[in-house]
């Protein structure tokens, strides 16, 4: 594993755990005291980030309108690209969300004529927690004009075939011109050298492998779809509740695994698809190694965004396009509040009650500071998972043999444990002997966030 995917694991083993310190209360109705641990507040963590969840979800929310129409755009990656960007993780996140979103920008500007927006989030994953990267877009249906600066809806042509009434792009072609961007955009990656080849990719370092390979990427249809709104009452919150759920917790909810032991994991996923188009639900077993593997194909890069602002709702142009938007919309009188846009969102904080009689009317009695994560995984710490204690010291001895030769890492781990003796008192030895000799055997830790 690379250090990046051994430091989330072993956040997560320790997420909201005594070792992570935390808050003891007494109950003032049982007089029982219960314990709230700190969280790892890792983005990858099932536990964690709900603060950045319901941050997201307020800052998204603010930019809907009443009674304007909002798609969701779904573009996957084709699967060749959906491996390959497992060790191009940065660089394909931006291949995928810029081409989809200039893609559909600009079908938006041709066809309908109105100032676009997106918000998009990108995904990693399938139900199965398989390579499958794709990107969802929030957009609105209507917007300014670009001309004519009046308030626009999107409106089918007239040869569509069209029955429900929702209608943003043609879709065919929405694909082809998604494909051929992403594929301009996939040629300068590797010309510039930016793309990584191994595996099963290493041939593609040859340019004779490297245009088979994409044209065979030219030749495919990829995949996007045009989501309108379920129903008539359905408004773009929960499109952006939906995104909401996925944007932290990493590819798995905890009530999907339905079984798990030392040895396998069991959860539910979609499979095929039912009469009437439901999606049908699978168990899937996988051993305790795969499971674990399979998640860890989705541990992104700190310095990789999964959410980004296009169009009207950047950074740059937000204020002014919001701004235009309302002038607009009250202009043409279109400016309306139907019941939907007043939902409250999913997303509340837990509240912390008693665990023996559910009350809330709890007194903070004690109270421990959260270690910092240098002190908590010293190798030497007891409190660090012997498992990532263990990995720390086999790198230890790999650098140090290859630099010093075979042996020394012992040798130089024995030395310091005689001195440490040698030059302390008795009844210190034990502590830095365990820390240094035995680690492994000596220490239990029960990794249970999983």
């Amino acid at each position: 594993m690379c250090v990046q995917v051994q430091s989330v694991l072993a956040k997560l083993s320790v997420c909201r755990t005594h070792v992570m310190g935390g808050r003891k209360f007494q109950c003032a109705d049982c007089d029982k005291t219960s314990s709230l641990y700190n969280s790892c507040g890792d983005r990858h963590c099932p536990q964690c980030s709900g603060s950045k969840r319901i941050d997201f979800n307020e800052k998204a929310s603010k930019l809907l309108l009443p009674g304007v129409v909002y798609y969701q755009v779904v573009f996957t990656l084709p699967s060749e690209l959906s491996e390959l960007a497992l060790a191009n993780q940065k660089e394909m996140s931006e291949l995928l969300a810029t081409s989809a979103w200039k893609g559909l920008s600009k079908n938006i500007k041709d066809e309908q004529g109105y100032e676009p927006a997106g918000i998009s989030v990108l995904h990693t994953w399938n139900q199965k927690l398989e390579a499958h990267w794709h990107v969802h877009l929030l957009v609105p249906g209507e917007g300014p004009g670009i001309t004519t600066q009046a308030w626009t809806r999107a409106a089918a042509p007239p040869d569509a075939k069209n029955s429900d009434g929702y209608y943003l792009v043609d879709v065919e072609r929405l694909r082809e011109t998604y494909r051929k961007r992403a594929i301009a955009k996939l040629r300068r990656l590797r010309a510039s050298g930016k793309l990584k080849f191994g595996g099963k990719f290493e041939s593609l370092r040859s340019s004779e492998n490297w245009e088979v390979f994409v044209k065979n990427l030219e030749s495919k249809s990829w995949a996007a779809h045009i989501q309108p709104p379920p129903k008539e009452t359905s408004h773009g919150n929960e499109v952006v509740n939906y995104l909401t759920r996925y944007l932290t917790g990493g590819p798995i909810s905890n009530h999907r695994i339905v079984a798990a032991d030392r040895t396998q994991v069991t959860f539910m996923a979609r499979e095929g698809k039912r009469v009437g188009g439901e999606r049908q639900q699978v168990p899937i077993t996988l051993k305790i190694g795969d499971f674990v593997r399979r998640w860890c194909l989705h541990i992104q890069p700190e310095q990789l965004t999964k959410t980004r602002y296009f169009g009207g709702w950047s950074n740059q142009l937000r204020e002014a396009y919001m701004s235009h938007c309302r002038e607009t919309l009250a202009s043409s009188d279109q400016l309306t509040t139907p019941e939907a846009a007043d939902q409250e969102s999913e997303l509340e904080d837990p509240v912390h009650a008693c665990p023996h009689c559910g009350s809330d009317r709890l007194q903070l009695i004690s109270q421990t500071a959260r270690p910092s994560w240098r002190d908590l995984f010293r190798r030497e710490d007891p409190r660090c998972p012997s498992w990532y204690a263990e990995l720390q010291l086999q790198e230890f001895r790999q650098h140090w043999d290859e630099a010093m030769g075979a042996g020394y890492s012992d040798w130089y781990l024995e030395t310091q444990v005689e001195g440490a003796k040698e030059s302390s008192p008795a009844a210190a030895s034990p502590p830095l002997q365990l820390s240094l000799v035995g680690m492994t055997s000596q220490r239990s830790f029960a990794i249970e966030s999983f």
